[in-house]
């Protein structure tokens, strides 16, 4: 099992400092929530994780990985997967078609082979829909299996992009704000997914979330951010209850 190992991280944007010296930790099998207000450094932090920034300081790994020797398309050998705040599917395409994209990574392809088709192809594509089949039974999307992308609400594209990333069997998943747009109904199926991609698949997640309600039922950490330095880290109980945080959050602490 692996660990992220985030180490004074700072990032600058011209003369502007998006993150100073942030430090922390995320154990395996942890459910880690980021959280802070608009413009906190929270999807920044993504970013860089992701390798789609440079830091500017400081050094981010990954088990025994430094992941700044890694470009961001590699990131997903190493267990690395990632959902973002404006969902990224393929419109045009089944659910199934898309989850299926996700297992690009772990398909063994070979242009000949394919155009002759023999029975190792065909049984790689077998395996490759079962383990498919699998997220489909875990996140309920057994009846969305064959509909287009494009004809879907949209808390269920949000279900979908969460999928898709399982497939390609992460050890690491990173969740940009998985409850935004999401009435309470679909937020309150979010934790139980949460919990049963914990329980049955065994993966570490890091989720940056505005859902407080959320963050407090699922969370097993709280790092709390403001103008890009931590002001808290804990338990959402600790994290809570810290002044400097009520001060962020409200403008003055009770």
């Amino acid at each position: 099992m692996k660990r992220l190992q985030v180490e004074n991280l700072a990032i600058r944007f011209g003369g502007v400092s998006a993150l100073d010296g942030v430090t922390f930790t995320v154990e395996p099998g942890e459910i880690f929530a980021i959280i802070g207000p608009n413009g906190a450094g929270k999807s920044t932090i993504f970013n860089l994780v992701s390798r789609l920034y440079q830091p500017s300081q400081g050094r981010i790994s990954y088990g025994d990985d430094d992941l700044g020797r890694y470009e961001t398309h590699q990131l997903a050998a190493l267990g690395i997967a990632r959902t973002f705040q404006n969902i990224e599917l393929f419109e045009n395409a089944s659910v199934l078609d898309n989850l299926l994209v996700g297992r690009h990574r772990l398909t063994r392809r070979n242009l000949l082979r394919e155009m002759v088709f023999p029975r190792s192809v065909r049984e790689d594509e077998h395996r490759q829909r079962l383990a498919v089949e699998r997220i489909i039974d875990l996140l309920e999307l057994e009846a969305l299996r064959y509909e287009l992308i494009r004809d879907l609400p949209y808390g269920a594209r949000k279900n979908v992009e969460i999928a898709r990333a399982l497939c390609a069997e992460p050890t690491l998943l990173l969740l940009d704000e998985p409850a935004s747009g999401l009435n309470p109904e679909e937020t309150d199926d979010l934790g139980f997914w949460l919990d049963d991609i914990r329980a049955e698949l065994g993966v570490t997640m890091v989720m940056v979330e505005h859902d407080m309600g959320l963050v407090n039922r699922m969370a097993d950490r709280v790092l709390a951010l403001h103008n890009g330095r931590t002001l808290a880290l804990g338990t959402p109980q600790e994290v809570r209850a810290n002044k400097e945080v009520q001060t962020a959050y409200l403008g003055s602490a009770p």
